[in-house]
């Protein structure tokens, strides 16, 4: 491990520091779940081509409902035959070592970090396991239905209306998650509990995120602002990257969840 990182580390386990880690596609990706807006994010409807942020939006939702869920319901079933790999193991394992100074606030939905045993877990963009009224009739959230495994080419048929009927008022039922035309909240995605653990955090440790949604950046810039130490890890350059550089306790560690995060863990753990 690299010397200032090693510092950087050493003082926030002998100080007993709080730490929030922020995860993003890249630690799901070496999962076998691609990311977001990669070349497998875009959806066909007829003869035209939809990229996810035309996909996943409100308005999208209220005109082809059908179109959407066919486009989730795909997705989702490629989230649940992914299994945790040992970024998602490492996170576990720091958890388990600090107990309640420990937060992870994730933009992933996949559902990997609760599988893999974390419990201290902010979703910020939603979890596909579970489904709410869209017409906000009171119901609350809800157990995705099951469904079998569906290829890209599966239509929409009746059972699946009826499974992704709400139950109370007998509307549509949508995804649990932060479409691109809304906005963050506490309710649905835990945004002030996110800034708030932030806000006494020691150490932020982002990883495998670009920090293209506003929320991870907002904790990026709060960690920075109040001088905690922020260790990122990317294979990349990305703006958390540049918080790092800029940080006196900042450091950019490059390279894979995979690879970075159990030595990062064993050392804050001791």
């Amino acid at each position: 491990m690299e010397p200032k990182l090693q510092a950087i580390l050493d003082g926030v386990r002998q100080a007993k520091g709080r730490v929030v880690a922020l995860t993003g596609a890249g630690i799901s990706a070496e999962s076998g779940i691609p990311t977001f807006r990669g070349a497998e994010g875009y959806w066909v409807v007829g003869s035209q081509n939809y990229m996810p942020q035309e996909m996943a939006t409100h308005e999208m939702f209220e005109r082809s409902p059908e179109e959407v869920w066919r486009w989730y319901l795909y997705r989702f079933g490629v989230c649940r035959h992914a299994q945790p790999n040992a970024g998602h193991a490492a996170l576990v394992a720091l958890e388990r070592a600090i107990g309640d100074r420990f937060t992870l606030v994730t933009q992933n939905i996949d559902g990997l970090h609760r599988r893999a045993g974390s419990e201290r877990v902010l979703c910020i963009h939603g979890d596909a396991a579970y489904v709410r009224c869209a017409g906000e009739c009171g119901v609350g959230r809800l157990d995705l239905p099951p469904f079998p495994p569906r290829t890209k080419d599966e239509p929409f048929s009746a059972a699946d209306r009826a499974r992704l009927t709400c139950p109370s008022c007998g509307g549509w039922l949508r995804p649990h998650v932060l479409w691109f035309d809304e906005y963050y909240d506490e309710p649905n995605y835990r945004m002030e509990s996110a800034l708030s653990a932030t806000s006494t955090a020691d150490l932020l440790l982002v990883v495998g995120t670009s920090g293209a949604t506003n929320l991870p950046m907002q904790i990026g810039r709060l960690a920075f602002e109040r001088g905690a130490a922020l260790v990122d890890v990317n294979p990349e350059e990305n703006p958390f990257a540049e918080l790092a550089a800029r940080s006196p306790r900042g450091f950019f560690a490059r390279g894979s969840a995979c690879e970075r995060l159990p030595e990062i863990v064993a050392a804050l753990a001791g």
